[in-house]
């Protein structure tokens, strides 16, 4: 049987003064609700939405598993 682990937790801390930039735009829709964390979030840690935004979705690829039909 499929084992569910425990996620680790999701930890932000305050921008660092220099950050090299390495992005490119992309365009995104997102849910009103999230954007409203989003907002708390940046104004609780001064990074911006996209910073933030970024830093959960490196954490989702490293934290992702895939289930087979047969899993589930």
């Amino acid at each position: 049987m499929y084992e569910k682990k425990k996620p680790r937790k999701f930890t932000v801390t305050k921008k660092p003064l220099y950050k090299e930039d390495k992005s490119v735009n992309m365009t995104i829709r997102i849910d009103k609700e999230l954007q409203k964390q989003y907002d708390l979030w940046a104004s609780k840690t001064n990074r911006s939405r996209n910073e933030l935004m970024n830093m959960a979705l490196a954490y989702a690829i490293e934290n992702i598993e895939f289930m087979d039909d047969d899993q589930q």
